[in-house]
């Protein structure tokens, strides 16, 4: 098993390694001062001066295909860049993006919605969650009932990502309550000035979801994403899309918390001595940097197989749920090295803290991904022999 890197993956990662330290880390203070007056981290004009010093150099488009702009890159390298970038907690991500199910358009939804977001003019936001249907995506209760040319839709969804910027919305409503998920869920392309409203949720971390209500809101027939009918399955194509990626993130900031907590074993003293020499701190770093190689192949393996076009849902759900698990003990044993210290406002160990206990959550809670584990091992869909069984 040939594990190096090519040369030109170590260079891509070198440049964004180097992106991070230079252009982004030094934020960090000031964005901290913003968050404590309860204002964004970073401006969204702030933003667009990096994504375009980054596209200077070709960083554009991620993982948006070559023919759209982008620079097309696999999941393995994909994964490799999240984990740079989530060594700091600066709510970046590089131009050139768009939701995976938006290629799914027809020609004219492409020059309506899905290059207005590669490009930057337009933001998106998926909308799917509901008061009643997190986890369990099939309870949706949001209903459109066609009137001739238009759907009429009416709802409520809750903690949408985006929701309070965006300009235009891809909802999955019930289309026929007969045919149940399969095949009586839509997925419709709604702009903010067609009525929708959203109102933020305050959470206790900086991730700043909305709730987003839908009283009657007329949207043409030929703003249905993809097939009437058939949003369910573009629903699951859009959460399934690459689950390793947030394990990955989390592997970067795992990386830099460690790095934390080393130098300061390594300066604090008590009673004559740095506290590194004291063996309870000593396998707390020990430990993390053996959950942290861990997850490094968990997410690695998972990339792999999708760029092999294996099936690797198992392999993703293993990493998120090993991630947001080992994540939150990693910043809490980080925090705990720097005592008192790590529990005050001036270090970000406490914000990273409250961004890290969200990873169990979203995208699929630890329960659903152990629920997905057990039930494809079960059922006898995988083996704990893994794809080298």
């Amino acid at each position: 098993m040939d594990l190096t890197l090519t040369e030109e993956e170590r260079d891509i990662r070198q440049w964004v390694r180097t992106f991070v330290d230079r252009e982004i880390r030094p934020l960090e203070p000031e964005a901290l001062n913003r968050e404590r007056r309860g204002e964004p981290a970073i401006t969204r004009e702030e933003l667009t001066a990096l994504q375009d010093k980054a596209k200077k150099s070709g960083f554009f488009g991620v993982q948006t295909p070559t023919e759209y702009g982008g620079m097309g890159l696999g999941a393995v390298m994909t994964a490799l860049i999240e984990v740079e970038l989530g060594r700091s907690f600066i709510p970046f991500r590089f131009a050139g993006y768009a939701d995976n199910i938006l290629f799914s358009g027809n020609d004219r939804q492409k020059q309506d919605y899905l290059l207005p977001t590669i490009n930057g003019e337009l933001r998106s936001c998926f909308a799917i969650t509901e008061p009643g249907a997190g986890s369990d995506a099939r309870a949706i209760r949001t209903r459109a009932v066609r009137d001739g040319e238009e759907w009429v839709i009416t709802g409520e969804k809750t903690f949408i990502t985006g929701g309070n910027e965006a300009d235009f919305c891809m909802v999955f409503a019930v289309t026929d309550p007969e045919k149940g998920a399969d095949g009586g869920v839509t997925c419709f392309l709604v702009d903010r000035d067609m009525g929708w409203k959203s109102e933020p949720i305050d959470t206790m971390g900086e991730w700043g979801p909305a709730a987003l209500v839908f009283d009657g809101v007329r949207v043409p027939h030929d703003h249905i994403l993809g097939e009437e009918g058939q949003g369910f399955a573009l629903a699951m194509q859009w959460i399934g899309r690459g689950r390793y990626m947030l394990p990955a993130h989390a592997l970067g900031a795992c990386e830099r918390l460690v790095e934390m907590g080393i130098e300061q074993a390594n300066n604090r003293v008590t009673f004559g001595e740095p506290i590194a020499n004291r063996q309870a701190i000593q396998w707390m770093i020990a430990d993390s940097a053996v959950e942290i190689e861990a997850l490094r192949w968990l997410v690695l393996t998972a990339a792999w197989q999708v760029d092999q076009g294996l099936d690797s849902r198992q392999a993703q759900s293993i990493a998120k749920l090993y991630g947001g698990l080992k994540a939150n003990e990693i910043v809490d044993r980080v925090l705990q090295i720097h005592g008192g210290m790590g529990y005050t406002r001036e270090l970000p160990l406490e914000r990273w803290y409250r961004e890290l206990r969200l990873l169990r959550i979203y995208e699929g809670t630890d329960e659903i991904q152990r629920r997905t584990i057990a039930r494809n091992l079960l059922k006898g869909h995988v083996s704990v022999r893994g794809h080298l069984g």
